[in-house]
């Protein structure tokens, strides 16, 4: 075979494993492989430090080689079957397992489809799973190659869950600023269509807010409650994550209602420009209304044709057309400004 089996497998190796890394207190993360893993988790519980597997839910054999071989709880393979949804986070067989809805990563552009993340968070071992790339995943992975030092799984997970944060911040900001742009010519009154771009800025992000609003909710009830083996700093951690998360859900939510006003301004902006438009079609074929009249009656190929003899019949009918029309302008005019 001239390809790798990870090549052949879409950047994962032969199980699914798109990446993993050990651990040691104190230490960067050493990326291992699959069967490294298992020799980690199988040894001593003494042998400190903790694997990151992170898994490739797309290959065929991902699922059942977690299933045979890492210590994971029923809860965490229910929850893969059970598909993407409401973000979740509940402790389950001395692990935290979460459901994560996060930003997709696409090939060489950034995506605003959400995509989700399955994550199992015990003592020694934490597993993320996706089916589609996804930005924060790939931002964690950034810092660790970048050896920042994280001292157990659960911190690697509120990392995660922090980079969510930063994420979607980056995509209110990014959205913000697009926004203002529309609102600065709207308000310079140099008018053009945005309906279709606003309504897809919002669509995107009532779909986001639909499914990251519950992660603040779950985050809190655990934090009400937290397991009798979550240490203090790992509590003061998630409640942090939590705080900033519901903060970029308000200003999410705040930025959707501007772009719904912004929208309603904008269309009622282009109404009026139409509705001045067709007053202006209505006025021309007011004014118009005399000439065609007259040039109707005089146009008639019959006899009895009224000054047709007069030496200054063209000129009787130029003053009584213009008449007309200044009286139908006047009506017209003062029936607007009545208005």
């Amino acid at each position: 075979m001239s390809l790798s089996i990870a090549s052949a497998s879409y950047g994962a190796d032969q199980v699914g494993l798109i990446s993993g890394y050990r651990f040691v207190p104190g230490q960067r993360g050493e990326a291992i492989g699959s069967d490294a893993a298992l020799e980690f988790l199988r040894s001593s519980p003494q042998n400190e430090g903790f694997v990151w597997l992170h898994f490739n839910l797309a290959h065929v054999a991902c699922e059942r080689w977690m299933r045979a071989n890492l210590p994971l709880p029923e809860d965490f393979d229910e929850m893969l079957h059970a598909g993407g949804g409401s973000t979740r986070i509940e402790p389950a067989g001395g692990m935290l397992l979460a459901v994560i809805n996060d930003v997709a990563l696409g090939f060489g552009v950034v995506s605003s489809d959400v995509a989700t993340l399955w994550v199992a968070a015990g003592s020694r071992l934490l597993v993320t799973a996706r089916v589609r790339p996804l930005r924060s995943v790939d931002r964690l992975r950034a810092a660790v190659k970048a050896g920042e030092v994280f001292p157990s799984a659960r911190s690697l997970l509120f990392h995660l869950m922090q980079d969510q944060a930063d994420v979607m911040a980056g995509i209110v900001r990014e959205t913000t600023r697009k926004v203002d742009h529309i609102e600065d010519r709207l308000l310079a009154e140099r008018l053009q269509d945005h309906r279709a771009e606003l309504s897809g800025m919002r669509r995107t992000l009532v779909r986001m807010q639909r499914l990251l609003a519950p992660e603040p909710g779950a985050l809190f009830r655990l934090l009400n409650r937290p397991p009798s083996w979550l240490a203090e700093p790992d509590v003061q951690a998630l409640r942090e994550s939590t705080e900033e998360f519901s903060l970029v859900l308000n200003d999410l939510a705040t930025l959707v209602e501007r772009i719904k006003l912004l929208q309603e301004e904008l269309a009622a902006k282009l109404n009026e420009q139409t509705n001045r438009t067709l007053f202006t079609l209505t006025m021309v074929t007011v004014l118009a209304l005399p000439i065609n009249i007259v040039a109707g009656f005089f146009g008639m190929n019959v006899g009895g044709v009224p000054l047709a003899n007069h030496p200054h019949g063209f000129w009787v009918l130029v003053a009584l057309v213009a008449s007309f029309t200044l009286l139908a302008g006047w009506w017209a005019f003062s029936r607007q400004a009545a208005r």
